[in-house]
């Protein structure tokens, strides 16, 4: 299976992200990490998570299908469009992520692999928590669906009557894991 590619980023929404991670650890998804520097304050101000050591830990320990790369590393393995990925999921993804992404300025590995995602026509999910959009906001997410990325909203939902948190942010990972095609079940599916 070719990896997939997650990217966090500073947008508030770490508990996605951190649950992402797990499943896709816990299940040995191939998984290629990047974190910016705001993903890193993110992490940090949201789930308590300072260190690598310690996301390794929330994320069930097991990181054998994990690998880590700096955001910094525009030369990294994700850089590349001759290193195969199943494609990319950014959760969360900032505006200035997005804003970036959409005028393809790839100033960091992030919106290079995201670049990479899109010109190799791989699946590329953006996964905003932001309320409310601005013009600016939906412009630019307009420019990357377009582009062929998928929008995926931060927006649970609430026909499953959830009674935790923890269901809210699954429900969420769910349609993640379902854009990406893995046959992966955490969250109840309508019925009808």
């Amino acid at each position: 299976m070719h990896p997939v590619v997650l990217a966090i980023t500073g947008a508030s929404g770490a508990p996605y992200a951190v649950r992402l991670l797990e499943v896709l650890a816990t299940n040995q998804v191939p998984t290629w990490l990047i974190i910016s520097s705001h993903g890193w304050r993110l992490l940090g101000t949201e789930a308590g998570i300072a260190t690598q050591d310690e996301l390794q830990a929330r994320t069930g320990g097991d990181w054998s299908s994990v690998a880590v790369y700096s955001d910094t590393d525009r030369g990294a393995r994700p850089a590349s469009g001759s290193a195969k990925s199943k494609g990319m999921v950014i959760c969360p993804c900032s505006m200035g992520t997005v804003a970036a992404i959409a005028a393809g300025t790839s100033r960091s590995l992030v919106e290079r692999a995201a670049d990479v995602a899109l010109k190799e026509r791989r699946k590329l999910i953006v996964v905003p928590r932001e309320t409310p959009f601005s013009l600016i906001h939906l412009r630019n997410l307009t420019t990357l669906t377009e582009a062929g990325a998928v929008v995926l909203p931060a927006a649970p939902g609430f026909y499953h009557a959830p009674k935790e948190i923890g269901e809210l942010v699954d429900f969420v990972v769910q349609r993640i894991l379902d854009q990406l095609d893995l046959d992966i079940a955490i969250a109840p599916r309508w019925q009808g």
